[in-house]
């Protein structure tokens, strides 16, 4: 992998994990078109995925120090309360990891008619949420197993994470403003923790990834992704999503083209 073809892939990592529009369905479709074999697409996926949480972190810095502080005060206050609906939206993608991991990996092979297909469901997820009626109730238990649930679903290349997961809390009446923040704050944990796991596995060495367009795909991620994710905060507040379901349609229909 050239070092300018990882800048273009982690350009298109940076500007799609926040935006819902699937970034690791981008990436499989940026593999394709610049002809990247198959054997080196998963490690650099997380690689980037990794970036992308750092810019989870530096946007929602004093979020996450504030509910770090409450979970370390004594007694019980709405940090803890919080930090407890977090940890079970992790529970079904801690599932998918522990017994699907294989099978997950099997999708990250090329497929483009699978990435097309996939698309064609963020754009219904996306669709439906755009004509529910806006929900006024802060986010629950029930909605924070749900969100996880949608989080897991969206390892899938094709199927948007923040769309699947965002969608799913619109759907179930949850407060729009609330959405986006616990929607990428449930993410930092899991996808650190595939790197951790990959990193451990000796999963990036196997794949000869040189380590110059590896920093400059993890750094062009990293950058974009802070706009990106700043930008999607803006728009879930404002219910601006059928846009996107317009193009996870085109995105859908150039994939199985291609395929």
């Amino acid at each position: 992998m050239t070092w300018l073809e990882a800048l273009i892939l982690g350009v298109i990592q940076g500007l799609t994990e926040f935006l819902p529009v699937s970034s690791s369905g981008h990436l499989e479709i940026g593999r394709a078109l610049l002809g990247r074999s198959v054997e080196q697409g998963l490690p650099f996926v997380i690689a980037v995925h990794g970036a992308t949480v750092l810019a989870v972190i530096v946007v929602f810095w004093p979020d996450i120090l504030r509910l770090a502080r409450g979970a370390l005060s004594r007694g019980p206050n709405a940090e803890k309360s919080y930090g407890f609906k977090l940890l079970l939206s992790m529970i079904p993608i801690l599932l998918v990891g522990l017994f699907l991991r294989d099978r997950v990996e099997a999708f990250f092979t090329g497929n483009l008619a699978a990435v097309g297909i996939f698309f064609l469901v963020t754009s219904s997820f996306l669709a439906a949420a755009h004509f529910r009626s806006p929900g006024r109730r802060e986010i629950n238990a029930g909605d924070a197993l749900l969100m996880g649930a949608a989080q897991a679903v969206a390892v899938l290349p094709g199927i948007s994470r923040s769309g699947a997961v965002i969608s799913a809390g619109m759907l179930a009446g949850a407060r729009r403003d609330e959405l986006a923040r616990f929607a990428f704050l449930m993410s930092v944990v899991p996808i650190l923790g595939a790197n951790i796991l990959e990193a451990a596995g000796g999963g990036f060495a196997g794949a000869s990834l040189a380590p110059g367009p590896l920093a400059a795909g993890f750094l062009a991620a990293f950058i974009t992704g802070i706009l990106a994710c700043r930008l999607m905060v803006a728009l879930v507040r404002r219910g601006k999503l059928i846009f996107f379901s317009l193009y996870c349609v085109a995105a859908g229909v150039l994939s199985l083209v291609l395929s």
